[in-house]
């Protein structure tokens, strides 16, 4: 008997391994039916919490504060809970015209960390090529669509890339910025996996997340545990209680793809960025939106006494003004024209 208790419970520590490398649900952790009544009923009760971590795929299932939830349940879920905050995470753009939209969805991801009450400034580091291809945000979009304050938003801009590598190292460490951007273009043979490990490794030392943003380069390997790749999407029409408005455009769209992740099987959506509540909202068809619960204002209903048609509404006084439709003389446009005189 006692040669027969020692077998089952070297058994049952392998199969705690197996499940343990193969990201078993904690319930399959327990003995097998059979086992004797002196044997423990719930064996991981004596273990301790680091022997209770699941891993799944290679890595262990961190809590759920440790992600930055988009908004869009689908691909949250899909990258098992969203993309890490300490970590580092590329964001991919295939050609240079997907620049814009790289740029957009990372400050959008920016106005996230800011919205969780992130005070401290953001450093946004690239080369000269990186910034004169593609340019600068603009302050003025910064707050407007992303809440972003000029001021929080630092860049630097190097001469070469070894100077952009060194400074986003240095930069990783600090705990005293909510999180580097690292602007890339091209596929450069200094930015390979032991230039994304040092920054993965501050990243994950100093608790921020590193952004790498690549333009016009090729997947190559790196250490960033998730990948995205990024395109515009064009934008929907504006919704109003009529209905789309013909003509109009709507919210800024992206479409994005998982072309890799250590937790989540490759899968393609199709995001829209809410400037008003700092959240991604997936792409919905006219059926899903006119389905949508949220009240609305209704339209106006006419009254027993409507008030008046309004009149012609003109933009200074009508004394001396020409009437409607006519055009000023030759004489009068060509005095519009002619520089105004001093003294």
């Amino acid at each position: 008997m006692a040669t027969s208790a020692v077998a089952r419970e070297t058994v049952f520590a392998l199969r705690r391994q197996i499940a343990k490398i193969e990201g078993t649900l904690p319930e399959r952790l327990q003995a097998p039916a059979g086992a004797p009544v002196d044997a423990p009923r719930n064996p991981t009760a004596d273990v301790t919490p680091h022997d209770l971590t699941i891993v799944r795929r290679g890595l262990a299932v961190a809590p759920p504060d440790a992600f930055l939830r988009t908004g869009a349940e689908a691909l949250d879920t899909a990258l098992g809970g969203g993309l890490p905050k300490a970590a580092l995470s590329e964001i991919h753009g295939a050609a240079t015209r997907d620049a814009g939209a790289v740029a957009g969805f990372a400050l959008s991801l920016v106005s996230l960390i800011l919205k969780q009450g992130q005070r401290l400034p953001v450093l946004w580091i690239g080369t000269a090529e990186v910034f004169r291809e593609a340019g600068f945000p603009y302050a003025t979009g910064l707050y407007r669509l992303f809440g972003i304050e000029p001021e929080q938003l630092l860049f630097s801009e190097a001469p070469r890339l070894l100077d952009a590598l060194w400074t986003a190292e240095e930069a990783a460490r600090m705990t005293a910025l909510a999180a580097v951007v690292l602007e890339i273009r091209g596929s450069p043979q200094r930015l390979d996996l032991t230039a994304t490990r040092r920054l993965h490794a501050r990243a994950q030392s100093a608790g921020r997340p590193v952004f790498l943003l690549r333009q016009a380069g090729e997947a190559e390997p790196t250490a960033a545990p998730v990948r995205l790749v990024l395109s515009a999407a064009p934008s929907a029409p504006r919704q109003t209680i009529a209905g789309p408005l013909a003509g109009s455009i709507g919210r800024p769209a992206f479409t994005v793809s998982i072309g890799k992740s250590r937790t989540a099987l490759p899968g393609q959506f199709t995001l829209e960025w809410n400037p008003d509540e700092r959240s991604f909202e997936e792409r919905r068809t006219g059926e899903e939106r006119a389905a949508n619960p949220v009240p609305v204002v209704s339209a106006s209903r006419r009254g027993k006494d409507p008030a008046p048609a309004s009149g012609a509404v003109l933009a200074f006084a009508t004394v001396g003004s020409p009437a409607a439709g006519d055009q000023p003389s030759p004489g009068e446009r060509a005095a519009h024209r002619r520089p105004r005189r001093a003294g």
